[in-house]
């Protein structure tokens, strides 16, 4: 680091083990979380993705786009997403349990800030256009 630049969002959140704590919390919420799992779909796909696996690939997004040395190694957020019909008020749910999770770890208020925003960012890959109604799209 260059003694002119600010730490980035990954050394500021205390880096991979600090944000694998908060992301392991995180996923026991989004898995148990029967907002979510009212989905037909998500509960399907929370019963055939193993919670290790799924916390590893949010682990590796999440410190690569905090700026750790991390690569994300999973498939894009639309490909992941796309065929779960996620609803408005799920992803609201989702934020909910983000939030939770961000409080219960004392994440401090600027860098949970950032963290939102970067999850945000993901949203219109993640949220289907138009209720559940019909089959999914192709």
């Amino acid at each position: 680091m260059q003694p002119d630049q600010s730490p980035s969002l990954y050394d500021r959140l205390g880096g991979v083990y600090n944000i694998a704590v908060v992301v392991d919390d995180l996923i026991d919420r989004v898995m148990a979380d029967d907002r979510l799992n009212k989905n037909p779909a998500v509960d399907e796909a929370h019963h055939r993705v193993t919670p290790p696996g799924f916390k590893y690939f949010v682990t590796e997004m999440v410190c690569w786009a905090a700026g750790g040395p991390q690569q994300y190694s999973g498939r894009s957020m639309g490909d992941s997403h796309r065929h779960l019909r996620i609803t408005e008020d799920e992803w609201a749910a989702f934020m909910d349990d983000l939030h939770q999770s961000l409080t219960k770890f004392h994440v401090p208020a600027a860098e949970g800030r950032e963290l939102v925003t970067i999850v945000e960012s993901t949203k219109d890959a993640i949220v289907a256009a138009s209720p559940r109604s019909g089959p999914p799209p192709a």
